[in-house]
């Protein structure tokens, strides 16, 4: 039962970050591989304000403490985003598809290399600030399964934002004009929407969704460093794409998927733990080679 716990909390986690990957690509039908460094951007931006900005009387505040580095850690990696759309992207909206694809790897390195640069001791994994949340839930199954409040923060939060962000494409007036952007952007300058505005918008939304997790994982794994965002930035896109990318409830459901394969993987497949990201892009090629659009995405037609 622990690992079903843990598999899902990994995968809440995931399928937040999977949700920028998802709703960039639906728009631009961009890979933005760079969307992992954004997540750890948003971890260490909030983890610099923290140890260097914000006083004592604030930091030793848990309840409190603890709003302010996900504001933070949003806000940084929305500004980082928005950064990213208009400089590296924008220019290249028209090229051909390798052009941006190139360009999101190498914005994803020098994202990595600029805060191993110019952070203090980014070298080597940094400890988050104590934001202990005491106690844990206990779940009276067998001999009770203790589930940390920060973990359960995470399952919550990503819900929380998940069933949000899908509320606000679904029912909004902005929300439908990034529906109206991803299906023909032409069109939809034609109906009066700016599409350059509603790809600023569709950037600045996952940055924030991105930050929000890069300080949820630095809170439960109590540590953060530059690589967490190239492993977990893999993660939520291949969770994008097993869930159907393009599709909020599909990111979702993919990094649920991912979360519970890696930690069943360690515990009951042959390889043990050596093998569990194996397995997950074993279940990765099956999915694709039966159902190319994933669980939730629809299939493309040509026109003619």
């Amino acid at each position: 039962m622990s690992q079903i716990v843990n598999g899902l909390i990994l995968g809440s986690l995931i399928g937040l970050i999977a949700l920028g990957y998802t709703m960039v690509y639906g728009i631009i039908q961009l890979i933005n591989f760079a969307h992992g460094e954004v997540f750890m951007v948003g971890a260490y931006g909030a983890v610099g304000t923290a140890t260097f900005v914000l006083p004592t009387a604030v930091t030793t505040q848990w309840w409190f403490l603890l709003p302010i580095m996900i504001v933070i850690g949003a806000l940084v990696s929305m500004v980082v985003a928005i950064l990213m759309e208009r400089f590296a992207y924008r220019p290249l909206r028209n090229a051909p598809r390798l052009a941006p694809l190139i360009t999101a790897l190498g914005v994803s390195v020098a994202l990595q290399e600029a805060v191993r640069v110019f952070y203090p001791e980014a070298t080597a994994a940094i400890p988050f600030p104590s934001i202990f949340i005491p106690g844990a839930l206990v779940l009276p199954i067998g001999d009770g399964v203790p589930i940390q409040y920060s973990g359960i923060l995470i399952v919550v939060v990503a819900l929380v934002l998940a069933f949000a962000l899908n509320t606000f494409v679904e029912q909004t007036r902005l929300g439908r004009a990034m529906r109206a952007t991803a299906q023909d952007r032409d069109v939809a300058r034609l109906m009066g929407i700016n599409p350059d505005r509603v790809i600023v918008l569709t950037f600045a939304l996952g940055g924030a969704l991105a930050g929000v997790a890069g300080v949820l994982y630095g809170n439960f794994y109590n540590f953060i460093n530059i690589d967490m965002g190239f492993q977990n930035g893999i993660f939520a896109f291949t969770a994008a794409v097993l869930g159907g990318i393009g599709n909020i409830r599909g990111a979702v459901v993919g990094g649920l998927a991912i979360g519970l394969i890696k930690s069943l993987a360690g515990q009951y497949l042959p390889g043990g733990g050596a093998y569990d990201y194996v397995w997950i892009f074993v279940v990765l090629i099956a999915v694709l080679v039966f159902r190319p659009q994933g669980f939730f995405g629809e299939t493309e037609r040509v026109r003619a």
